[in-house]
């Protein structure tokens, strides 16, 4: 298939030659809910605690005897029951993060790529950096494009320059093309894809 190239003016310059099993592939949705699932988990600190009883600091005398008080029995002031006593079930610290399947994820990739072709919301944009490294020159490109939603430039190399610009935009995020995100690409509301950049994502993607 066929898309619009568009130059830093916002002005349709050319056409490019997209691969359809990279741009035109049909959406999956389960594919797409298990990639940021797996993002959000692998994120997780997983550092929660809290004391059980055995971790409480406290006495392990028996607050009173066995029998002839009228209260109830009681092992020590350490039971979950009493203030100030251990918890129970409470979280632990624990590693959330898990593997996910590359071809599930392959497919989300693709998945999310023709998706928003389809929603109009990608465009394939001419190569371009900024050589000052100053935030307002990006922000000067990006208006011919976008307003100030959520953004996601795809990049064909870790160029230094557009994201040392970037960095202090808090709308935008930079993905290398090789190191795609499926939750920033399914949270965008636009997708910027540099040409040369989209020429590496139809080699890399569309391999079977």
């Amino acid at each position: 298939m066929k898309a619009k190239v568009f130059s830093i003016q916002g002005e349709e310059v050319k056409h490019i030659e997209l691969n359809d099993d990279v741009f035109s592939h049909e959406v999956s949705d389960g594919a797409i809910y298990y990639a940021v699932n797996n993002e959000l988990a692998n994120r997780r600190v997983g550092t929660a605690s809290v004391k059980t009883r055995g971790m409480v600091n406290y006495s392990n005398a028996k607050p009173w005897r066995q029998k002839g008080t009228g209260h109830a029995r009681s092992g020590d002031k350490k039971s979950p029951i009493w203030v100030g006593g251990g918890t129970i079930f409470g979280p632990q610290p624990r590693d959330y993060s898990y593997r996910l399947p590359k071809k599930v994820k392959r497919l989300a990739m693709i998945s999310l790529l023709s998706q928003k072709l389809q929603e109009e919301k990608l465009k394939i944009v001419e190569d371009f950096t900024v050589e000052t490294g100053k935030t307002k020159d990006l922000v000067a490109v990006l208006k011919n494009f976008v307003g100030t939603e959520r953004t996601v430039i795809i990049l064909k190399d870790d160029d230094e320059l557009i994201r040392r610009a970037g960095r202090n935009i808090p709308w935008l995020r930079m993905l290398s093309c090789n190191r795609l995100s499926a939750k920033e690409l399914h949270y965008g509301k636009h997708i910027l894809v540099m040409e040369s950049a989209a020429g590496n994502l139809n080699e890399f993607y569309g391999i079977q």
